[in-house]
């Protein structure tokens, strides 16, 4: 027996952002809208509040998030959640905005501290205010899943957060707000979706309905990231992976990720290298790692992306697939973990707290191959050196 969680109601397609004010009036009042700098710059945030307004929406605005969130976002959204009475929230954005909107619509309904609801120690009972998710990145579904990945800044931990309460009531998914997006963070939450996808396909929690899901967001992405990344103004590109995006998701939240975002998160709050890249990094030497143990799966997925690889075998395949996987990741130009700039000291001084934050964060046991924490360690000094073959192999 499963169980499926999704947003109440998924708004999707070109000008979907024009639905916010309608959707938001029918929810609340007054909304707090939690964005960053970069969207302000961008007019986004501009055109959201315009829109809630003319709908007859208050407005207060919380823009502090930067790059990946924190503890101290969430308190200062909460604080001014509070202050002003708000009513609903709502969230345009990358993940980390998405992701601290969680936060606040759950804690602020629940009481407590964000840390408190780490590995189910706090369970939320209650809804939280109504959090209407607006995507901007069409990378790493958070409008779409029912966890909220925060990191911890006294302890330096990524706080991976799980429950159903945390589910943002409505996603609004518009394509043409990902048209601004960057070239490398294109590719940075692009690979991310993928590993979503691959993720939920080989997680040992998956089944038939999340299965669905995650072959058909992988098929999309492979087919069109690399157009995304090489012209991002083809909407037709950015469309399917922004939906691929939100059906990995779905897959994900429902079926669970694995071993790369387990080792993915300590990278992230102790170097501060963006979720994306951090999991793109690492996708190469967990594959490798991991490809044994799930070659049955792989191949599956191989012969429903490419159909010629039904007349060979399940290894062979299986092979095809995590080259072909390897060549997209060098066709978007992902570097490895000391190419990106991280000291290798520092690095393998942290190596023995990464490896325990990881097995902690309870990923790495959704895996088929479940690491120890020497071969965790193992893992992040072969990711930070690795190099990718030619693409002529």
């Amino acid at each position: 027996m499963h169980t499926m969680h999704f947003p109440r109601q998924v708004i999707y397609g070109e000008d979907g952002l024009k639905k916010v004010g309608e959707i938001s009036n029918q929810e609340g009042k007054r909304a707090l809208l939690i964005s960053d700098p970069v969207m302000d710059e961008l007019g986004n945030v501009s055109a959201c509040r315009k829109l809630l307004e003319e709908a007859g929406v208050d407005v207060i605005t919380y823009l502090g998030v930067e790059s990946e969130p924190t503890d101290k976002f969430v308190d200062e959204a909460l604080f001014i959640c509070r202050e002003a009475a708000c009513d609903l929230i709502v969230s345009i954005g990358g993940g980390s905005c998405i992701d601290t909107a969680k936060a606040v619509s759950v804690v602020i309904t629940n009481g407590g501290f964000v840390s408190d609801y780490m590995n189910q120690k706090t369970i939320a009972e209650n809804e939280g205010l109504p959090l209407i998710a607006i995507p901007t990145t069409g990378g790493t579904g958070s409008e779409a899943t029912d966890a909220t990945v925060i990191t911890n800044e006294n302890n330096g931990i990524k706080m991976m957060i799980k429950q159903p309460a945390f589910m943002p009531k409505i996603a609004i998914v518009d394509p043409l707000l990902t048209l601004s997006t960057p070239k490398n963070t294109t590719a940075a939450v692009g690979i991310d979706s993928l590993t979503h996808a691959l993720e939920a396909y080989i997680s040992k929690h998956a089944h038939p309905f999340t299965d669905q899901l995650a072959r058909s967001s992988f098929q999309l992405i492979m087919e069109n990231l690399k157009d995304a990344y090489q012209d991002g103004d083809n909407i037709t590109a950015r469309s399917n992976t922004m939906f691929a995006s939100m059906q990995a998701g779905m897959a994900f939240s429902n079926a669970s990720v694995c071993l790369v975002h387990g080792m993915s998160r300590p990278i992230g709050a102790l170097f501060h290298v963006p979720h994306g890249i951090s999991n793109a990094m690492l996708l190469p030497v967990v594959l490798e790692y991991s490809k044994n143990a799930c070659q049955e799966r792989l191949y599956e997925l191989a012969c429903h992306v490419y159909p010629d690889l039904k007349n060979v075998s399940p290894n062979e395949g299986a092979n095809t697939l995590v080259h072909r996987i390897l060549t997209l990741c060098e066709d978007l130009d992902i570097p490895n973990l000391g190419s990106w700039g991280i000291n290798q000291q520092e690095f393998e001084r942290t190596l023995p707290k990464m490896a325990e934050d990881a097995l902690i964060s309870g990923s790495p046991a959704n895996n088929p191959k479940v690491p120890t924490k020497d071969e965790l360690i193992d893992l992040y000094q072969k990711a930070y050196r690795y190099q990718y073959s030619s693409k002529s192999t």
